[in-house]
């Protein structure tokens, strides 16, 4: 089991550089000019490889979880608190991973309505997972 969380974590901390990344390239995107065809093209080619990548680093990531919660007992039993707290934070950063696929379609259609600004706290969403979910499996609070 050591192994399996071994390589949960690398594929994790993967992830998580995928979505600390991505949303800073939306913020390029969003502060490109109009008439800056090539740099567009640029962005949104690094945009659509940066999700594929870290989508293709997510399966394993949530899989070897999967792995170890089962290896743990944890479908009779989820760990305590913490552990429904995890799973919540969990669940909430793949919804923000889809979201990222979302925002990338706005940025090739032409729609995107966000604001530089707006990105740049969005950024910051990625961090503040990965903080709560780390305390939360060090530390286990409740």
């Amino acid at each position: 089991m050591l192994w399996v969380k071994a390589f949960h974590i690398v594929f994790v901390a993967a992830w998580f550089a995928a979505l600390f990344y991505l949303p800073r390239i939306f913020v390029n995107l969003a502060t490109v000019p109009a008439d800056s065809h090539a740099e567009r093209e640029r962005l949104l080619m690094m945009a659509r490889r940066l999700y594929r990548f870290g989508t293709l680093l997510m399966i394993p990531a949530v899989g070897l979880g999967l792995w170890l919660w089962i290896g743990f007992g944890g479908v009779g039993r989820f760990g305590g608190g913490w552990m429904h707290a995890k799973l919540l934070l969990v669940l909430g950063v793949i919804g923000y991973h889809h979201m990222c696929r979302a925002l990338l379609r706005r940025f090739e259609q032409f729609t995107n309505q966000r604001s530089e600004r707006w990105f740049r706290v969005f950024n910051e969403a990625s961090v503040l997972f990965f903080a709560a979910i780390v305390v939360l499996v060090v530390v286990k609070p409740f």
